[in-house]
C-alpha cells in the first residue's frame, strides 16, 4: 500500500463507519490540439491508485462539421488503456490490425505489454457534421509479470457490461467486483471500476478496494462534511460505510484497486524498470514497433 494511503488519518463517526479523504485533487488542462482534457493522474501529489496510472476526462468537445479528434499512431509499453465514451465516437485502429469504433458505454481496453502502437481518429461519417466528443481515458500499469506480456486488444460492447440500481442509483460496474456483480472486462490484479449517475438527494456506498478514489465528472456531490465539486478526484482511505450524497444531478466515476507498486512513466511509456522506458524510447526514435495496417504514413514523433 502507498505511503499516502497508510498514513491516512482515520475519520470514523458514531456508528464506526469511516470517510476520511486524504486528499482531493484538481485536474491540470492538457491541450492535444484542437480539444482539451483533464489530467488528474499522475500528479506529484497522487502518482496512481491501485494500478490506475493516468486518468483523464476528455471533453465534452464540440467540433464544426470537416473537424474532429486525429491523434496520429503512437506507441505504448507496459499498460493497458482504457477508453470509455459518455458522447460521440472514436475510431480505435492498432498495430494488431484491429479496427474498431468506440461507442458510448463501450469498454475498449488495449493490452500493451512488450509494445502496441494505435492510432484515435474518427469516421467521415462522423466528422461530415457537427459533433461533441466526451469521455474518459484511463490506463492501467500491469503487474510485473504482466509487464512483458503479448499485445491484445478486447472491446467490450455497452450492453455486455453489468447496469443495475443500488440503493436506488443507477450503477455500472465497468471493471472489478462491486455491488455483488462482476464484470466482464479483463483485468491483471485487483481493480476497480464503476460509474454511476446521481439525482440530487441521492445516496450511495462506495465500493471496497484497497486504495480508491471518486472523480466527478459532472455534479456536485458530498462525502462526511466535504462538498466535492465538479472535475476534482477524492482520494478516499480503504475503510468500510464511505457515503456519499449528490447535491445535483452528478455522474461520477470510481476507481481503485490494489497496489501494484511503483512505476515509471515518460511520454507513453510505463515500466517498472527506467532502463526498458529507455529502450522504447530508443526503438521509437529508430522506428522499431510495428506499424498499424490502414495507418502507415504518419506518427508521432518522440518529444524531445
Amino acid at each position: 500500500m502507498s505511503n499516502t494511503f497508510k498514513d491516512a488519518e482515520q475519520h470514523c463517526d458514531s456508528s464506526g463507519a469511516c470517510g476520511a479523504i486524504i486528499q482531493i485533487l484538481t485536474p491540470k488542462e492538457k491541450d492535444l490540439g484542437g480539444f482539451s482534457v483533464r489530467r488528474l493522474l499522475p500528479t506529484i501529489q497522487q502518482k496512481m491508485v491501485g494500478p490506475w496510472i493516468f486518468f483523464d476526462h476528455m471533453g465534452p468537445a464540440h467540433f464544426p462539421a470537416g473537424e474532429g479528434i486525429n491523434v496520429r499512431p503512437h506507441p505504448h509499453i507496459g499498460i493497458a488503456t482504457v477508453t470509455y465514451l459518455f458522447d460521440g465516437e472514436i475510431l480505435h485502429r492498432d498495430s494488431l490490425g484491429h479496427l474498431q469504433p468506440i461507442k458510448p458505454g463501450d469498454i475498449n481496453l488495449m493490452i500493451s505489454g512488450r509494445g502496441i502502437v494505435h492510432s484515435e481518429r474518427e469516421r467521415y461519417d462522423v466528422t461530415a457534421k457537427a459533433h461533441t466528443l466526451h469521455g474518459l481515458q484511463l490506463w492501467l500499469a500491469l503487474p510485473v509479470p504482466d509487464e512483458e506480456c503479448e499485445p491484445a486488444f478486447h472491446h467490450y460492447p455497452a450492453d455486455t457490461i453489468p447496469a443495475l440500481q443500488v440503493e436506488g442509483v443507477a450503477v455500472r460496474v465497468m471493471m472489478g467486483t462491486a455491488y455483488g456483480v462482476t464484470a466482464p472486462v479483463k483485468t491483471f490484479a485487483d481493480t476497480l471500476y464503476v460509474e454511476a449517475e446521481l439525482q440530487p438527494g441521492q445516496r450511495l456506498t462506495l465500493p471496497m478496494a484497497d486504495e480508491r478514489a471518486l472523480y466527478i465528472a459532472q455534479g456536485q456531490v458530498s462525502a462526511k462534511d466535504s462538498v466535492l465539486p465538479e472535475h476534482s478526484m477524492a482520494i478516499f482511505s480503504p475503510h468500510e460505510g464511505i457515503e456519499i450524497e449528490a447535491k445535483e444531478p452528478s455522474r461520477i466515476a470510481i476507481i481503485g484497486g490494489e497496489n501494484i507498486g511503483p512505476r515509471f512513466i515518460e511520454w507513453n511509456f510505463v515500466s517498472s524498470r527506467k532502463e526498458r522506458i529507455e529502450q522504447a524510447k530508443e526503438d521509437w526514435r529508430n522506428q522499431q514497433f510495428p506499424i498499424v495496417p490502414g495507418d502507415e504514413t504518419e506518427f508521432i514523433p518522440l518529444p524531445e
